[in-house]
């Protein structure tokens, strides 16, 4: 949520940003006259309460000095202010759900180093690390691959749950688990963080502090019921442990790590990547998520790339990083870079990671503060996610960079250990 004062300042500024957004529906300035009316309605409103209070205190006076007419003409006087007061409650409690709503609707700024582009097809490589392998066959892709080798299952799966569902077996879903076991582990004793289970339903406002409410929730798995919503990544629930909380002196940066399962409908990419497991309906994630102080924003943003690319590396596959333009910013993200895998099966390059700084926008829809020593007032922290990696891609890029060619899947020296000590995954 941005900071209205400063939009009120800054109003062209703000309103440029927008259009280099693309967020040309945002309803700006919808916001900005409802605002304009519940400043003029509270002032209103609170002048003739004022007033109330003063009249009243005033009755007794003319009474105790035997002014009883003027008691009687401005007894009649205030017995009318009640109405007026009503009306005006009832109107500011129609405005603040109103403005409320519209200004959650309306996206983070962009940073000044964001580069300006329509779409993400003026998204900057910035960097490339790795050489893709060379093959002496004709690489296949995951989807061939692990049918093949009996350890992924489409058809059982859509029977179970539908289009975009798959069943995992055998040392494919060890594969799985020994990933986000040892991605954990990366993060927690190399990276410092500390790490959290959290539930993976959450309420309505969890999501409105990540900024997935009010706008995506089309995009959302929700128990309407019980007004409960199936998370979409760790990151709602992990940045929703200090709502509406104050952080003592001290306390930052804070640095969690979180697997979860994740659950997304998937509406925005119908048609798209319908073959094999790059996107589907749930899918695991290891998650990144920092609270740190403003001035350490940009500096903690560059630390969780290296802590994302880190994994990539380890892995020993080709990665690269492209940094977002303004037309494909996240809503929340006021700067974000994707670490992408190369997949030599389907032949493109699979986003793995996207690393997001959001300055205060999270924060203040959350409602999370810190002090920076015991004497100061109360300010936003800056939050920060990125994956540290996602699945199921990085199952894609594993089997497609260690195939063979017999059709077995050399296992990453990094994850044998916690494959039983399994060193190829071979046809059954």
């Amino acid at each position: 949520m941005l900071d209205i004062r400063f939009v009120r300042d800054n109003l062209e500024m703000v309103k440029q940003a927008m259009q280099d957004l693309q967020a040309l529906d945002v309803p700006l300035d919808a916001a900005l006259a409802l605002d304009d009316e519940r400043r003029k309605v509270l002032t209103e409103l609170e002048t003739l309460r004022a007033r109330r209070n003063t009249d009243s205190r005033r009755i007794g006076q003319l009474l105790r000095e035997g002014q009883h007419e003027a008691a009687t003409t401005l007894k009649a006087e205030l017995a009318a202010l009640p109405n007026g007061i009503a009306a005006l409650e009832e109107r500011l409690a129609q405005i603040d759900p109103a403005l409320r709503d519209a200004w959650l609707r309306i996206p983070n700024l962009p940073l000044p180093q964001v580069p300006v582009g329509k779409d993400e097809s003026e998204n900057i490589v910035t960097r490339v690390e790795g050489q893709p392998r060379a093959f002496d066959f004709s690489p296949r892709p995951h989807w061939e691959i692990g049918e093949a080798l009996g350890i992924l299952d489409f058809e059982r799966g859509v029977k179970l749950s539908g289009s975009r569902f798959y069943v995992l077996k055998g040392l494919g879903a060890r594969l799985q688990r020994a990933l986000i076991s040892w991605m954990l582990d990366v993060h927690i004793m190399d990276h410092g963080y500390t790490e959290i289970y959290p539930p993976y339903i959450v309420k309505a406002e969890c999501l409105v502090g990540t900024g997935n409410l009010p706008k995506f929730a089309d995009n959302l798995y929700h128990d309407a019921e019980e007004d409960y919503w199936l998370i979409p990544t760790a990151e709602v629930p992990v940045t929703n442990l200090y709502r509406d909380e104050i952080l003592p002196p001290g306390a930052l940066p804070i640095y969690h790590v979180a697997y979860t399962p994740c659950f997304r409908r998937e509406k925005m990419s119908a048609g798209r990547d319908v073959r094999g497991i790059k996107r589907g309906h749930q899918f695991d994630k290891v998650e990144m998520v920092k609270f740190v102080e403003p001035a350490q924003g940009e500096v903690e943003l560059q630390k969780l790339i290296d802590n994302a690319e880190d994994i990539a590396r380890r892995l020993q596959i080709p990665h690269r990083i492209i940094q977002m333009c303004t037309g494909d910013l996240a809503f929340s993200a006021a700067a974000k870079y994707d670490v992408e895998l190369w997949a030599p099966g389907v032949n493109e390059w699979l986003e793995v990671s996207s690393c997001s700084l959001f300055t205060d926008f999270q924060a203040r829809r959350a409602n999370i503060r810190y002090r920076p020593d015991a004497n100061s007032k109360p300010q936003h922290v800056f939050t920060l996610n990125g994956s540290g990696l996602a699945l199921p891609r990085v199952m894609i890029a594993v089997l497609e960079n260690y195939q063979q060619a017999d059709g077995s899947v050399v296992v990453p020296d990094v994850l044998r250990p916690y494959m039983g000590g399994a060193e190829v995954i071979r046809q059954p």
